[in-house]
């Protein structure tokens, strides 16, 4: 007898389809890409440079099955990705300065957000580049994005184009027009970290107002 699925973290519940989504300025717009990765390493690292997919090629590929967990209250149980782990990225290619602390993600998109270094360092972090055995495309961040299952999707960044290491989140802004409050410092899914300065029970319902149909079942 097979077990069963472990709960779903608080406030979330079982999407019927995994589409494309992102705050709403993000979630159409056109993402050009149309040339081989290029992946710029910026800030606190020993040597600010451009990276493409052959280096990323020399690491050990990981395979994950891990769930996705939108801020908005719904999850994807059993995505199955591919690609690298984040920690074994720094460590042989980043290589991140002592006091870096901070990272901020870079989509095609303009979309951005920011990370602590150390909830990074996580085995299940990945740079991915696969979803369900194909290459990722339009709607799931292709040609990379950040896989980082214990935190809510709009940390796991899309398309990404540049990874910068910061000190502090000093100067780093969510991007606009969207307020500061939205992006929680850390977003853990398990601590329903959804916001900032913002009670749970005020701000699930406002979320939940803005799941697609489509991902409702409907």
């Amino acid at each position: 007898m097979s077990a069963e699925p472990a709960p779903l973290p608080p406030g979330q519940f079982a999407g019927k389809a995994f589409v494309r989504f992102g705050l709403g300025r993000f979630r159409t717009k056109p993402v050009a890409h149309d040339g081989p990765l290029r992946l710029d390493l910026q800030g606190l690292v020993a040597h600010p440079r451009s990276i493409g997919a052959s280096d990323l090629a020399g690491l050990d590929r990981i395979e994950q099955r891990s769930d996705f967990h939108c801020v908005t209250t719904w999850s994807v149980r059993g995505c199955e990705w591919q690609g690298v782990r984040f920690a074994a990225f720094c460590a042989a290619i980043a290589q991140p300065l002592p006091e870096a602390a901070t990272v901020v993600f870079h989509g095609l998109d303009g979309y951005r957000c920011a990370m602590q270094l150390s909830d990074l360092m996580a085995d299940d972090v990945l740079l991915a580049d696969t979803l369900d055995g194909a290459p990722l495309g339009l709607a799931h961040g292709g040609p990379l994005r950040l896989v980082a299952p214990a935190h809510y999707g709009y940390k796991n960044v899309k398309h990404l184009t540049a990874i910068e290491f910061r000190a502090s989140r000093k100067g780093y802004r969510f991007p606009p027009p969207y307020p500061a409050l939205m992006d929680h410092p850390r977003a853990r899914v398990a601590l329903e970290e959804r916001a900032q300065f913002v009670p749970n029970w005020l701000i699930r319902p406002i979320y939940r107002l803005f799941v697609p149909g489509v991902i409702r079942g409907r």
